[in-house]
Formats: structure tokens, sequence, C-alpha cells
């Protein structure tokens, strides 16, 4: 399992993309601190993986070596162990004697050698000439980089990567795309005219976000677009409210009564609903996957009044959204878009863009599933009469307001030895009406190994853009290191056998099938 889901995304960014920085983190494997691990951070990232750059703490997880996982008796020795592992630099948001004096304690108690000491000065000394820094250590021009940033063409990268990212959940009785002849339209929720809480901690934001509320009044300017927040994104009890109920305060009774007027007055209700820095960041695990304070108690509530509403979700995880999920006619997940979110969320709403993003997690309908992630080993899925099972929203899952077809499915070669490699293609046709993107998804099921393997890995994936009745074919290459599994013995090689091929627009929705063998 570290082998194959956890690090081979780190061997792709340093043997495939040349990374040459990497941070060491706060965790163990097996007992043993990744940043005083030999064995990662030497045996697997340098030798194995031939990497040539630097290794930086997380902040303080060398000092957590002796404090938190205990498995030094003094900071001095988890300094040495984290330096003898392939430590080059240490982060903590204290002065630098904190660590150079023990450090230097260290080296002169023989804990660490000066052999040692040389080759992680070398490897940091080696990156900084590789980038020309001693030659001329104050490159580039200020004010140059204040023209550039946030020029019209990085807005508008801004802009298509929050288009891109919106992922239509649920379109029922094709209620979206609204019409734009809509005279009254309520905008209600803890997101729905927020700013300051989906700019994340770690950067300033150049200019303010357009929130959804100001997305939908610019793009309808005739129509009366009413605002009401209905409730906090948590409230005054959260998060024990997560498992207890408490009575709510008299401006939260108020915030709530004034949303569900709104509602009543207005022809269609868009609810902006989710989590923001309040409940997605850094240290902000959750209790539940459920929406966070009253959040759900509006939905409800607002759906109570037979108008139409559309959930428009903002948040950085997961969420068992299983009330929406059943109730709700239309659900759109924009994630936290950035600048242009208003923007973005209108265009799709009223038809102005076909939203083709693609779910890249699992939506459990419960916390009691997890671990319930994408892929599933054979009978992580299996129906019981005693829990829920199944996901709410599946890997890969994504809606759009027109259709595709696919078909021609081909496969090259049909037989090919454990070092070659396998081509595949298909076409894909829009068969609707409108423009829009389909994201074709290949997975790949090895029918029989030697260890367990998944139900389907997902192998490639293509986002194309189709004019209506247009046709394209999606290519594929499949190498030796896609079909390799990890053995009883922890070698990686390529099985013979059949592997089943599977084509479509999410995990569970396959289009095509075809299957290849792998002889000796």
């Amino acid at each position: 399992e570290m082998r194959t889901l956890y690090i081979e995304p780190f061997r792709m960014a340093f043997q495939e993309a040349g990374a040459l920085g990497v941070m060491s983190s706060y965790n163990d494997y097996d007992g043993e601190p990744i940043t005083g691990s030999y064995h990662f951070l030497t045996e697997i990232l340098r030798q194995e993986w031939g990497f040539k750059g630097y290794v930086v703490s997380d902040s303080e997880a060398v000092e957590f070596i002796s404090n938190k996982h205990q498995v030094a008796d003094t900071y001095e020795d988890g300094i040495a162990q984290a330096v003898n592992a392939g430590l080059n630099i240490r982060t903590h948001f204290t002065p630098p004697a904190d660590f150079i004096l023990p450090l230097r304690k260290a080296v002169d108690d023989g804990k660490i050698s000066q052999e040692t000491l040389d080759k992680r000065v070398a490897e940091i000394l080696r990156i900084k000439f590789w980038l020309g820094l001693f030659d001329n250590p104050y490159r580039g021009n200020g004010k140059q980089a204040e023209q550039i940033v946030h020029s019209k063409e990085h807005q508008a990268v801004s802009l298509e990567a929050a288009r891109q990212s919106l992922v239509l959940l649920k379109n029922e009785k094709h209620l979206l795309p609204l019409s734009k002849s809509i005279r009254s339209i309520a905008v209600i929720g803890p997101n729905a005219d927020e700013q300051t809480q989906l700019i994340c901690r770690y950067g300033p934001a150049n200019a303010p976000i357009k929130t959804v509320y100001q997305g939908i009044k610019e793009l309808l300017p005739h129509a009366e677009v009413i605002y009401k927040k209905g409730c906090d994104i948590i409230d005054p009890h959260f998060p024990e409210s997560e498992i207890l109920d408490f009575q709510k305060t008299a401006e939260e009774v108020r915030l709530m009564e004034e949303a569900i007027h709104a509602a009543k007055q207005a022809e269609v209700t868009v609810m902006v609903l989710g989590g923001n820095e309040q409940t997605v960041r850094e240290d902000r695990s959750r209790t539940s996957l459920n929406l966070p304070g009253r959040q759900e108690e509006l939905l409800k509530a607002v759906c109570a009044t037979g108008k139409p509403v559309i959930l428009v979700m903002l948040d950085g995880r997961a969420s068992s959204i299983n009330y929406a999920a059943a109730h709700v006619p239309a659900i759109l997940h924009a994630w936290f878009p950035g600048e242009f979110c208003g923007q973005a969320v209108a265009e799709a709403l009223f038809g102005d863009y076909n939203p083709g993003g693609r779910l890249a997690v699992t939506f459990p309908k419960s916390v009691g599933q997890i671990p319930f992630a994408f892929p599933f080993k054979p009978g992580s899925d299996e129906s019981s009469s005693t829990s829920v099972y199944g996901a709410l929203y599946p890997f890969g899952h994504g809606l759009s307001y027109t259709t595709f077809t696919y078909s021609d499915l081909h496969i090259s070669p049909s037989h090919q030895g454990v070092q070659g490699d396998i081509h595949i293609s298909c076409k894909i046709k829009n068969t609707g009406k409108t423009k829009g993107d389909e994201v074709v998804q290949l997975y790949l099921r090895d029918e029989i190994s030697s260890v367990t393997t998944y139900t389907k890995v997902l192998r490639g994936f293509e986002r194309i853009s189709l004019e209506a009745g247009e046709e394209q074919t999606v290519h594929f290459r499949l190498r030796p290191q896609d079909l390799g599994l990890w053995d009883k013995n922890m070698n990686f090689r390529v099985e013979p056998g059949s592997f089943k091929v599977m084509l479509g627009a999410s995990s569970t929705d396959i289009r095509l099938h075809g299957q290849f063998e792998i002889v000796p």
C-alpha cells in the first residue's frame, strides 16, 4: 500500500518530472519517524530514485523526533537521527541558533560524522550552484514582477481554472442551466457572499474574491437578486454540535427566518453552502462529513418552501450531503475556485459555461465507511444489511449539459511482453446540442495476480472539448510502470497474464471494455 498508493506520486515527481526539493513529514511509518528515516530519505529517495536535491523538514518535525515520537532521548539525538537519515534543512519558527548549537554539539560528540555533514551541505550547494545563485544571488526585477503578477493573462488562467474545476454532481429533470429570463432569485447561505474566509491564510490575495451573489447579480442585471446569509458556516457550539443538539440563539433564528422569507418570494433559490477557512485547512480535522453548523437545517427549511432549489457547494473535502443528494434537484460543486468564483459559478448555473469537471475523490455516505477511497480492494464495497454501503458520489463522477458516446475501442498489440507498451484508443462523440467537455477515463484490472490488487485502477485520463456533433479519437499509452505491482518479496514487476481495459465517464460509468495479454 505504501509503495503502490502513498509514495508513487513522489516517485513520479522526482524520477519523471525532476523535482529537486522535498519536505520530510511529521508522521511515522512502522514506528519510524520519516524525518529520521534513513530508509526513506536515503535508501528510497537518493539511492533508489536517484534524487539529487535537498530535503527540508516540515516545521518542527526535527523537534518531534524527541518530544513527540520520543524515539530519541534528547533533542541533540533527534537532530543526529535526522541529519544521518538524509535531512539537509531544518524548518521551524524559532532562531537558527536553536538548531545550530545542538547540531554542533552532535558533531563534537561524534554523533554526526564530518563526512556526513559535508555531504548534507554539498547537496544544498549543488542546487545553489545549478541555479546560479553564487554568480547572481539577486536575480530578477521586483518592479517587473509587480507588472506581471495578476496580469490580464494570469487572470484569464485563473478564471479558466475556476470554470474547469466545477463538477456537476446532480441535475434532475435538466433543471440546470437556468433561464436568464428569471425575474427574481434568492441567493442564500453562509458562503453566498463570503470573501475573507475563502482566502487561504498561507497566501495573500491580489484582488477580492467575486462572490456567487455578485456573479449572479452581474449576469442578471435586470433580475431581482436577493441575498440572505441564513446561518454561519459553524454555530456557536461547534464542534460539540456535531454530536449534540443545541437551541438556536435569537440571532440564528432571525437569520434563518429572513432566508426562508426570501426563498418564498423568489422564483428560484441558489443555496451556497459547504466549508471555508473555519472548517477546511491545516489542523481542521472534522468529526463529521455532514454540513457543519445549521446549514442542513437551513437547506431543509428552504426546500420545504416548495420552490426550486439549486445547491452550490464551496468546500475543500468530500462531504456526506445525503439529504441534498436525495431531495435537491441540482447540485454544483465548485470547491474553492478563487478570485473568479462568482463569475464561474454564475456562468455554469445559467448556461454560459458547461461544467465538465470530475471528482478526484470518493464521496462516502457516512464517516462510518472511512477508510473508503478509490481504488478499492475486492470486498471493500460489499453490501450489508446493517450499514450503508456504496459511494454517495463515486470517484471520477461528473455530469454535463450535453451527452457523449464512446465507440471503436482499439488495443494494440493484443499480446505484449513484460517490457513493452500497450496503445489504447477510442472515439468520443458529442451527441447533444451544446458544446461540452468530456473527461475520458482509462481504468485497468489485473485479472489474476500473485498478490491482491484493486478492482480497477485509474491509468489515464484526457479532458477534451467537443462542439455539438463533433467526434474525436482519444489515445492512451500504457507503460510497464502502469502494469506492474509490488510482489510478496517487495519486487516491482510486470506479471504475465490478462489485463481488463475499461474506458468510461467515471469509475462506475464504464462505456467500453476490452483486454490484452502480457506474455513471458
